[in-house]
Parts: C-alpha cells; sequence; structure tokens
C-alpha cells in the first residue's frame, strides 16, 4: 500500500497491499453430516468438498498449524467489532507470504469456495463476518513497515500494521499517518483501507482513500496487480 502523509506533524504513509478481499460467487448446495459440520458440493465438479478435504488441499502449501478448522480455533474469529452478528468459517487460514495468498485464493476459486478476508477484527460494520461455508483470510501475520520515505512523506507497508504503528515509526522525523478510525491502537491498514475508514480527523485530512497513493492486490485466480 502506498500512504501519503500529512504535514505538520503528520505526514501520509506509501502503503503497499497485498491482499484482496477474495469473495467469490459460489452456488452450492450444503449437506450436514454425521462426522464433520457440512459438506460443500461443488456445482462445477459436481464431487463433495469437506471440511478436511478443503483444509488438506490449503495445507498443501500453507503450514497446517495456520489452517484452523476445530471448533475452539474457529470461534474467536466469529465475528468483528459488530458482536450482534455472528458466523463461524469452515476454515480459517493465517498466511505469512505473498505467494501463500495467491495459493489460497486460487485454491478457493477452483474449489467454488468463497474467501472473506479480515484484518485486526476491529470494524463495526461487519465488513469482516465470516462465510460459513468459506475460508476467512486473515492477514495479521503481514505486519512489517516496508519502508519509509521522509522526503516523500511517504511508506510501504504491509495490510496486518497496525494504524498507530506508522505513526509510531515515524514520530522522529515529525511526521504521523492522519486518518485515525479511533481505533488506531489496534486496527489494521488493511482493514482501514477496505473499510474506507474515516475518524475524527477526516474533515481536515480526508477520509483513508484520500491518502492512498497506490496498492498491490491479489486478485481471486492468485494474480497480482498494482493499482
Amino acid at each position: 500500500m502506498l500512504f501519503r502523509f500529512g504535514h505538520f506533524k503528520w505526514s501520509v504513509i506509501d502503503n503497499w497491499y497485498d491482499h484482496l478481499v477474495g469473495v467469490l460467487e459460489p452456488d452450492c448446495d450444503i449437506i450436514y453430516s454425521r462426522n464433520l459440520n457440512l459438506t460443500l458440493i461443488n456445482p462445477k465438479k459436481g464431487d463433495c468438498m469437506q471440511t478436511r478435504e478443503l483444509v488438506a488441499a490449503l495445507a498443501a502449501v500453507v503450514p497446517a498449524q495456520r489452517v484452523l478448522f476445530e471448533e475452539q480455533d474457529i470461534a474467536p474469529y466469529e465475528c468483528d467489532g459488530l458482536t450482534m452478528y455472528k458466523t463461524k468459517p469452515q476454515v480459517v487460514v493465517l498466511p505469512e507470504t505473498r505467494e501463500e495468498v495467491c495459493y489460497v485464493l486460487r485454491t478457493c476459486k477452483d474449489l467454488v469456495v468463497p474467501v472473506v478476508a479480515r484484518g485486526a477484527g476491529t470494524g463495526l460494520s461487519g465488513g469482516a463476518l465470516p462465510h460459513a461455508e468459506g475460508v476467512l483470510l486473515v492477514m495479521t501475520k503481514f505486519n512489517r513497515i516496508l519502508g519509509v520515505d521522509a522526503d516523500a512523506r511517504t511508506a510501504r507497508v504491509e495490510p496486518g500494521v497496525r494504524n498507530l504503528a506508522i505513526s509510531e515509526a515515524v514520530s522522529h522525523l515529525n511526521l504521523y499517518y492522519a486518518p485515525d478510525p479511533s481505533s488506531q491502537i489496534a486496527c489494521s491498514i488493511g482493514g482501514n483501507i477496505a473499510e474506507n475508514s474515516g475518524g475524527v480527523h477526516c474533515l481536515k485530512y480526508g477520509l483513508t482513500v484520500h491518502n492512498v497513493l497506490s496498492l498491490t492486490v491479489a486478485l481471486d485466480d492468485g494474480s497480482i496487480i498494482t493499482v
């Protein structure tokens, strides 16, 4: 992601966004079984996609300890800050590399499994509400600030970087990242972009969209584009 810093004490940051909310459009029948929570019928290929089979497909590239499907493991991801609405995802994946993100998106598209991306889960609009028959792609491990250009007042960051962490990283330069949705201690830049977060500074500095210069995104087929 590429952000621009505001001047005075604030500066907009050049952010690198390595994740795309890959919401697919499956038209699948759901069959409940005794042994597993559900069986997903893939209308394209005419076969059954069970939870453990989906996990096995994803774990072919993503380490198994970062592919969650047990009830106690997926329960913390059933909602974001809007706790009125809760849905447990079929599988939770916590990728650490761009290649893992692309593989998950490509695999889910091939299997006709919906994907919802999640940042820090602090949003109040239900934007990170999981799909009950889908994969929740959690981007919190993408938490590096990749570079800061003090002269251009920009920075490149991964989507899991906390909003406040950006300002903390450039405070010695008398710069800061302006958009603050009042949850900057915990919220992530990726989630801010997905929700176009505003906050108490938006009247003077604009919304998130006014402070982002570029995004590198993974599409649902696993391809990468920069916009």
